[in-house]
Formats: structure tokens, sequence, C-alpha cells
């Protein structure tokens, strides 16, 4: 992280329609947050009184030095993604080590290339192999980097050196947070350790409903079968087995070819637009209305997930009143049992087909 902080550009006024997403500043977060969240300067008073008593338990300095940095971490990163917070951005993950010339480098340059081309924001680890063929292929304007202070692979790779919309961190959870706090789609190409760390961590956040909705696309080059493997493992090991739901196999795509994977992206926010929930409700935004007989297929097909009443079609709700850009967005609302993730992702593919 560097202490001179550069002024972030405005965002452009033109943005593709299907480049722009919801105002993260306004949508209470985590994912489960409840809609009576504190006010700001209450949250504020509540660190302040948090740091008094780190002081008065008498915190080790070495606690003290992990916090502390973790919030001056994390409050850079803040700055430096807000002017960008509507702005749809795909998150890519994947090797260090695979060399310039190897086919899954260029077919996720082509990715990200495609995927500026619609308007979305590319966000990689800023490193070299795969994160820089992400920076490559989308160019450095709609680029964003998160780089990991390392004793080797430190350096940012050239598309994002040097430029304001980089941030280096030192620590891999502050890292992995803004990684998936900022996106609205993750793509994981084949990597080691450190993808497989990060896929499967996406992987839980959904399935536990810790991070909002998105598509999770695990993208193999043609003919590849790095993320077929695993998928296997999966299903033999873990479905087999009742260590997932059968419907938590929904929650992730593996494609072969750009074109699957842009199609899954695009695919995922056809009519869906975004969620978050009011008291116990689940208010899903929609692009366009649905028809009165659709909402009664999505009660039948549904009805398993819904704790009480049933799926209403609706407007935008008071307590949404700080998200005025999305007022005009018609909405489901329901009364969602927060279980069964796999099942509200069949959802929104459902919806999608309307």
């Amino acid at each position: 992280m560097s202490d001179s902080e550069k002024e972030m550009p405005p965002l452009p006024n033109n943005v593709p329609p299907q480049a722009l997403g919801e105002d993260e500043k306004a949508r209470p977060q985590p994912a489960d947050e409840p809609s009576f969240a504190l006010e700001s300067e209450d949250l504020i008073d509540m660190m302040k009184r948090t740091v008094d008593r780190l002081h008065l338990d008498g915190t080790a300095r070495g606690d003290l030095k992990i916090l502390s940095r973790s919030l001056r971490e994390l409050r850079y990163a803040f700055k430096v993604f807000q002017p960008y917070r509507r702005r749809r951005k795909v998150t890519i993950f994947g090797s260090a080590r695979t060399a310039p010339d190897h086919p899954t480098y260029v077919q996720t340059s082509e990715l990200a290339a495609r995927m500026a081309e619609l308007g979305w924001m590319v966000v990689t680890g800023a490193g070299g192999g795969i994160m820089e063929a992400g920076h490559k292929g989308a160019g450095r304007e709609m680029s964003m980097g998160l780089n990991i202070m390392l004793p080797f692979e430190q350096s940012a790779n050239p598309y994002i050196q040097g430029d304001p919309k980089l941030v280096t961190l030192k620590y891999f959870f502050t890292r992995k947070l803004m990684f998936v706090k900022e996106c609205s789609a993750v793509v994981c190409c084949p990597g080691g350790f450190g993808t497989l760390d990060e896929t499967l961590e996406v992987l839980t956040l959904l399935q536990t409903g810790k991070q909002t909705m998105f598509p999770l696309v695990l993208q193999d080059q043609p003919g590849g079968n790095f993320w077929k493997g695993l998928e296997t493992f999966f299903l033999h090991e873990l479905l087999e087995n009742k260590l997932i739901s059968p419907e938590d196999v929904h929650l992730y795509r593996v494609t072969h070819s750009i074109e699957e994977t842009v199609d899954e992206i695009l695919g995922f926010y056809r009519n869906y637009h975004s969620m978050r929930y009011v008291d116990d409700h689940l208010v899903m935004r929609l692009n366009h209305r649905i028809s009165e007989q659709a909402v009664e297929q999505l009660n039948k097909e549904f009805a398993d997930i819904v704790v009480s009443g049933k799926i209403t079609l609706g407007d935008a709700l008071p307590e949404e009143a700080s998200e005025s850009e999305l007022a005009h967005l018609p909405r489901l609302i329901f009364h969602f049992n927060r279980r069964n993730y796999g099942r509200l992702r069949l959802l929104i593919n459902a919806i999608n087909t309307f």
C-alpha cells in the first residue's frame, strides 16, 4: 500500500447498461447484514471504543500490529474502489506462473478484452501469469489490481504497475475480502494452491450466503481437464458421501471457451439484477417485470425455500430508499430460508428465462 494516494477519476457517463450494478456503498455488507444497520457515525464511535478497549485489555503489540495494518489496508482499498462501485467487475484468479505463450494465458487475455469491450472492469491479483493476462487483455483503463507483498513474485505486472487503481496488501485475508466484495462475477483459471484456496473460499461464501450471489466460472482451456478433475472429486467424494447438498453443484459452472464463460456471466444478469435483505425478506431486483403467471410458476417450483407466505411481485421497499438508482426496478420479495443457496441460484436461473 503506497503512502501517496492519487485522485480517482470520476465514473464515465458512457458505461453500457449491462455493466452497471448497484451502489454497493448503500447496501448492507456482508450480504446477510440486517437492514437496521447503525448509522456511519455510530459505527465510527463503536470502532473508537473498540480501540480504547484494546488498550485496556493490554493487547499484545504483535496483535495490535495486525489490527492496525488490516484497518489501514482496508481503508485505502475502500478509497481506491469507491469511484467504481457501480461498475460491474469480474475477478479473475489463476496461476502467477503461466507463461505468455501458454493457451490459458492467451485465453484469459482474450476473455478480459471481451469483458472490457462489454464495459466490465477486470480485477486480478496484479502479479504475473494469469493475473498479467487479465490486465493485458482489459487494458490499463479497465483494470484494477490487488497485489500481495511476498518475498518473491512481489512486483506488479507492467500493465497495472503505477496505476492509481492498484492496491498492494500485506495480508491474504484483506486481499480476498476485496476480491469478492467488489465484483459481480468470478472466473477461476488453472492455478496452484493459491488459486484453489481462492476458488474454494468463494464457493464457501456462496454456499453459506455470506456473499451475495454471483456467477462463479471455472474456466479451462479447450480440451483441458483441470477443473473437470476437481468437479469429479466434488461429485464422487463430496456429493456421494453427502458432504455437500445436491443443489450445491449449481453454485459454479465449468467452461472450456470464452463464449461459454461470457454467456454464463451475462446470462446471470439477463433479468436478475441484484438482491438484498430487508428484515426477514429477500428482495430480488429485476431488470424487467415478469408476469403473474411466471410468479405463480416460481411459487410452485421453489416453495421449498420459502419459509412463510409466497414469492410476490412488488416495487422498491421504503428500506431501500438509499439506493435511489435502483428504485425503478421491479422486485420479487419472499421469506427465504437462508439455507439452500444452490436452490436460490436455480431460482435466479429460472427468473432469467422470463
